[in-house]
């Protein structure tokens, strides 16, 4: 089954198993993640540390951008965290 594959039959027409099914969820949300932080790590922590784009980064930038991304993946953990808790 394809991304673009309605999860409610599976191609014989039978319901799709379940223990697959979640694991086709949890791919595409790990997707999902690592597209989002690709996107803010390129739009926010670059723009916020790159002040001069050039051919390489100073020390400064990478560790500036690497903190930012540090910061980022702990705050989306926190925010998992607590919303995984109250279930």
């Amino acid at each position: 089954m394809d991304s673009f594959s309605s999860p409610s039959m599976s191609s014989s027409g039978s319901p799709p198993n379940p223990e697959a099914l979640m694991e086709q969820i949890k791919a595409q949300l790990a997707q999902a993640y690592a597209q989002e932080l690709l996107e803010t790590v390129g739009n926010k922590c670059f723009a916020k540390c790159v002040t001069k784009p050039g051919s390489s980064m100073s020390g400064s930038e990478s560790s500036c951008v690497s903190r930012c991304v540090d910061r980022y993946i702990e705050a989306t953990g926190i925010v998992g965290r607590a919303l995984f808790s109250h279930r």
